[in-house]
């Protein structure tokens, strides 16, 4: 199989070195719809802590599809994507680089931790978690809402620019 460097997973494979074949119609929901209910075990950690508003009040999503990504963990609200990168990471730098880039592009801010950091020391992961999201955008997108306000949700704009950091 060959491999696109430019896919989320370089073409194969996600988490802890599960490989992943869709289906050649599938959509990014259906796939985000798969990889919710495949979630690894660190995923589930996590979520546990992220789900129903309980850090900071905060709603995040999971497997949350932006473009032809799909974040692991998101806060539209807010701006903020939470990524977690298993050792298959180490060799996918570049495309990782270039997910973040395409995330910072389309408004939101990106904090990575590797799988280890959530099993080992959860409590420091959410900690970060919630500076960021205590911590206002540095470049906010016209369109972003914050909590209450009403409008157009992030993800339906049409086209969302922001300044490359």
């Amino acid at each position: 199989m060959v491999q696109d460097p430019l896919a989320p997973n370089g073409g194969e494979g996600q988490g802890e070195g599960e490989v992943i074949r869709e289906p050649p119609d599938s959509t990014s929901r259906d796939r985000a719809r798969r990889l919710r209910h495949d979630q690894t075990e660190v995923e589930r950690k996590l979520w546990a802590h992220l789900r129903d508003r309980r850090l900071n009040s905060a709603k995040f999503r999971r497997q949350h599809p932006i473009g032809r990504f799909i974040a692991d963990f998101c806060c539209p609200e807010r701006g903020l994507v939470v990524e977690l990168d298993g050792g298959q990471h180490a060799a996918q730098a570049e495309a990782d680089r270039r997910r973040t880039a395409f995330l910072i592009q389309h408004g939101y801010r990106v904090l990575r931790f590797w799988d280890n950091e959530v099993m080992e020391n959860i409590e420091a992961v959410l900690q970060r978690i919630a500076e960021a999201l205590s911590d206002p955008h540095p470049n906010p997108l016209p369109g972003r809402r914050e909590k209450g306000e009403k409008g157009l949700r992030p993800e339906k704009e049409e086209k969302r620019l922001g300044p490359e950091v």
